[in-house]
């Protein structure tokens, strides 16, 4: 028995590789395993090399492995590229039809099996894909039946024949690796999971939810990767609450859409990625000068320009922080799970409106579109806070003034009307301005503006700026990192532990404003700190360092290639420092 299992399904784009990872990994989810999916795929429709990886386990996984048991091959290509993550004593199942070639240096075992000829003999060659699944089963000894659900789910709209023709296919897959096993199945059988409900979805899934939790009613966008999900979940979900997406011409039009929502009194939000938010920032100035609330999500992805559009990277950091000219108030959050990421885009609307400001929240592509186990969400938690905006008739104004929309106050938060509102009336514009909105260009009132704006934010609220495993006063070692490198990192501190070594971990999730303060003493405890990071240039360990100080303690452990950290990179490179 094992209690992990780790398994790839590769092809061509188009060949039904997503769909296998999908069929298998869901089924595995409803007996109550844990699971952790990152797809490696091509910019573009259909065609090169695609693969899914899936982490199956009984305890809580939130990084993909370092190796792989099983490898499923529907060309020579996937085992090319891929056998060299298979340990000794792993598997790959190929079809024959291709005529697999195991490699010279490996002492994984090959099994070819008729994926596409069994297919056709069912029916249609589209079905190799549950032959695959069904090969699986036999490794595994699970009961295919057990599959009999999820494909009635897929695939039942198109009639009970096609339900039943492709567990015939599940079947024969099974069948077929029986034989080729001598009738042996269960060679890497799985100990028994805790057979608990869970839900397994992407960050972008749960981002798109939180939204919704939180009342918005509007989003304006247009389709990126790795944003797209989102546009497209609340396409769907939006109009059976009275809302409504557009998709508009471009991200320009996407986001001032969504400034003129949330001043009419909507919750409003756009997401994009990289290129995107380059085209948003001059917009997001208007939303920081007329102090309008504004969600954004950017999704980061590798740059620069068109760069690598559907491989992982966290270089939109430094943009983010500082790509708006002028100054102005800005929160950014960097959730590290999809659990995170549901309750984080709650709360962005509360932060947006009760700061009156742009709240961007990063991810990255492993976040947005890899796929996790995720505990049930606990909707009680997701509250509506509006901040200082008017719901009740407003006073009349003595002798016929304009509403003090930008009075200068203490705590830097103004009161905000709906449009329309009787004694609401104010000037909104993009140059600076009054407390009633009209334009002034007079010095004093100028810094007295920017001074509002400025310090709303210092002393903002966030339940947990950053997550923190610290389990020592003093440490040799403190792990540093934001968005998806959370679980490599945390399996990379354990494996220090195991060496000896004490290891503090700390993950920021509230990049903007700096939380300094939590973060200082951590810094001044350890021997050393390592920063892990998808981009070349360390963002985050220089934020750190002008924040923080202590430069010379700060190490840096760069990934740029397209690739998320794998869990041994991590290890290695802290035990090279000592």
């Amino acid at each position: 028995m094992i209690n992990q299992l780790s398994w790839k399904v590769g092809g061509q784009q188009g060949e039904g590789i997503e769909s296998t990872g999908e069929i298998f990994s869901i089924a595995l989810n409803r007996l109550g395993y844990y699971l952790y999916g990152y797809r490696h795929f091509s910019s573009r429709i259909k065609g090169g090399h695609t693969n899914n990886k899936i982490r199956v386990s009984t305890h809580q996984v939130r990084s993909i492995s370092d190796d792989l048991d099983i490898l499923v091959a529907f060309d020579q290509e996937t085992i090319d590229l891929n056998y060299q993550e298979l340990h000794d004593g792993g598997i790959i199942i190929a079809d024959a039809k291709f005529d697999p070639q195991k490699p010279e240096d490996t002492n994984a075992s090959l099994y070819s099996i008729p994926f596409t000829s069994l297919a056709t003999e069912l029916g249609t060659s589209l079905m190799k894909n549950m032959i695959a699944v069904g090969s699986t089963c036999a490794v595994l000894n699970i009961d295919t039946e057990l599959f009999r659900e999820v494909v009635q789910e897929i695939f039942g709209r198109k009639g009970q024949s096609v339900v039943d023709r492709n567990m015939e296919a599940i079947k024969a897959g099974f069948d077929a690796m029986r034989e080729a096993l001598s009738g042996q199945t269960g060679i890497m059988e799985l100990a028994k999971a805790d057979g608990q409900k869970r839900l397994f979805m992407i960050g972008n899934d749960a981002i798109a939810l939180g939204a919704l939790s939180a009342g918005v009613r509007f989003m304006a966008a247009y389709p990126i990767t790795p944003a797209s999900e989102i546009m497209e979940y609340l396409i769907k979900k939006l109009p059976a609450v009275g809302g409504s997406v557009i998709q508009t011409e471009d991200e320009i039009a996407a986001v001032t859409m969504c400034i003129g929502a949330n001043y009419a009194g909507v919750r409003a939000l756009t997401a994009s990625a990289g290129p995107g938010l380059s085209l948003k920032m001059e917009a997001i100035g208007l939303s920081g000068i007329t102090e309008t609330p504004l969600v954004i999500i950017d999704t980061q992805r590798g740059g620069p320009s068109t760069g690598l559009p559907t491989k992982q990277e966290q270089s939109d950091l430094m943009a983010m922080l500082y790509g708006t000219h002028g100054e102005i108030p800005k929160i950014v959050m960097a959730p590290s799970t999809v659990q995170e990421a549901f309750y984080d885009t709650a709360e962005a609307f509360n932060l947006a409106e009760e700061y009156q400001c742009p709240v961007i929240m990063l991810t990255d592509l492993q976040l947005s579109l890899g796929k996790q186990t995720v505990e049930p969400l606990d909707l009680s938690q997701v509250e509506i806070r509006r901040g200082k905006l008017f719901s009740d008739e407003l006073p009349e104004i003595e002798n016929k003034e304009y509403f003090k929309r930008y009075e200068v106050t203490e705590d830097g938060v103004s009161p905000r009307v709906i449009p329309g509102m009787k004694h609401g009336i104010h000037h909104v514009t993009g140059v600076e301005h009054e407390e009633t909105g009209k334009p002034s260009e007079s010095p004093a009132n100028r810094k007295a503006q920017m001074d509002k704006r400025l310090r709303k934010i210092k002393n903002i609220r966030f339940n947990t700026p950053v997550y923190k495993n610290t389990p020592h006063e003093e440490a040799d070692l403190l792990l540093v990192g934001f968005n998806s490198t959370r679980g490599a990192i945390e399996e990379a501190q354990e494996r220090l532990e195991a060496d000896g070594f004490k290891v503090n971990h700390a993950h920021i999730r509230l990049i903007h404003p700096f939380p300094a303060e939590e973060l200082l003493p951590l810094v001044q405890s350890a021997k050393k700190v390592v920063v892990v990071e998808n981009n070349a240039t360390g963002q985050l360990a220089n934020i750190l360092k002008m924040n923080v100080g202590y430069a010379q303690k700060v190490h840096n452990h760069l990934k740029y290639d397209g690739n998320p950290f794998l869990p041994h990179e991590i290890h290695s490179a802290c035990k090279e420092l000592f």
